[in-house]
């Protein structure tokens, strides 16, 4: 079986706000209302190219109308419940939904690029032994506007003359159980009409479903697939991730090579390397194997450490021994710099703190 297993998110809806919408979609609604279409590309123009997080901002738009639209299609639903700032410019915000659900994005810096990091749901259900995201489980599904804003609130941390250059669905969840929001949200950030960012700077990564994997590669869309593999072997990765006891490796080899096949783009590998775990030179080796098999880049991560969990960072010589196997083998490979770790930084960890876990 190649689907994701069952989950039992809340029931409680989230309400549907402005960056739920694409222009065809808010042009219906306004002329519901009796207005005119033109209307709703005026709108997303204030809210996106201006970036606009109030009505009130949209000077050119009617008084009722803003009234109407700010009670019943909100530009930005979450409240920013926290913002830490690392040492190295990295900017964690946590943001608090209607319902009371929590969840988190990262503004990273690194020379001339701006990355938004972006979670698709809250909290998570595939519960990687070695990740805060999956502790406490998945509560909700965030909605395609929720994945949005995000963006634009990172997007709003870049200072002037800055500009957001990149956007990675790599924070809590899993951005293809989370199917349509995502692929709504991808479509958002990518559009003129919406963010306008090159789908080739945006990166989905995914712990492997093969049958969505498949159905993002037919989405006309070109954007990176990143493979979170963290094991070169079934069983090492079983442990280490629970849905791998139902997606073996070699599925997820021919899915991502139809991914290659049907939109020409390489894949990426994450593997976080822990330490006395997944480090060694033995695993490297058969990850060389895995890796020119899917046509594969890799990129290595070394563990950035949980509270309460018993996972260690690697040693630098393994690291560097791990990557050097590889790379002397042929197989593109990069080490992930750790980022934020004074704030932390890491998937899950600030809304774990601000829980009190």
């Amino acid at each position: 079986m190649n689907d994701a297993p069952s989950h039992t998110p809340s029931r409680r809806r989230p309400r549907r706000g402005l960056l739920d919408l694409d222009p065809d979609a808010l042009s219906s609604v306004l002329v519901s209302w009796g207005e005119q279409p033109y209307r709703g590309k005026q709108v997303l123009a204030w809210a996106y190219e201006r970036g606009a997080t109030s009505y009130d901002e949209m000077s050119n738009v009617s008084k009722a109308l803003r009234l109407r639209l700010s009670d019943e299609l909100p530009v930005f639903q979450a409240e920013e419940l926290d913002r830490r700032r690392a040492k190295d410019g990295t900017v964690k915000l946590l943001l608090g939904w209607r319902d009371g659900a929590t969840s988190e994005c990262v503004l990273i810096p690194e020379g001339g690029r701006r990355t938004a990091c972006v979670s698709t749901q809250v909290g998570c259900g595939v519960r990687c032994v070695f990740c805060a995201s999956g502790i406490g489980g998945l509560q909700r599904q965030l909605t395609t506007g929720e994945i949005v804003e995000q963006a634009m609130r990172v997007r709003s941390l870049c200072e002037e003359g800055e500009r957001l250059s990149n956007v990675v669905f790599m924070g809590l969840g899993e951005p293809l159980a989370n199917y349509n929001a995502t692929v709504g949200a991808l479509r958002t950030i990518n559009a003129e009409w919406g963010m306008g960012i090159g789908a080739r700077k945006i990166t989905v990564s995914t712990v492997g479903l093969p049958k969505q994997i498949r159905e993002l590669a037919r989405e006309g869309l070109q954007v990176t697939l990143a493979l979170s593999l963290h094991a070169p072997t079934d069983e090492l990765r079983e442990r280490l991730v629970p849905w791998a006891k139902t997606v073996t490796i070699e599925a997820l080899t021919e899915a991502v090579r139809d991914y290659f096949a049907q939109t020409g783009r390489e894949v990426t590998i994450e593997y976080v390397l822990l330490g006395g775990v997944n480090d060694s030179v033995d695993q490297a080796r058969r990850l060389v194997t895995i890796a020119r098999r899917m046509r594969a880049n890799v990129n290595l991560i070394p563990y950035n450490p949980v509270a309460g969990l018993v996972y260690r960072q690697p040693e630098d010589e393994a690291v560097a021994l791990f990557a050097d196997m590889l790379s002397g083998r042929g197989v593109t490979v990069q080490v992930r710099k750790s980022r934020g770790r004074d704030v932390d930084a890491a998937c899950g960890q600030l809304r774990r703190r601000r829980q009190g876990r």
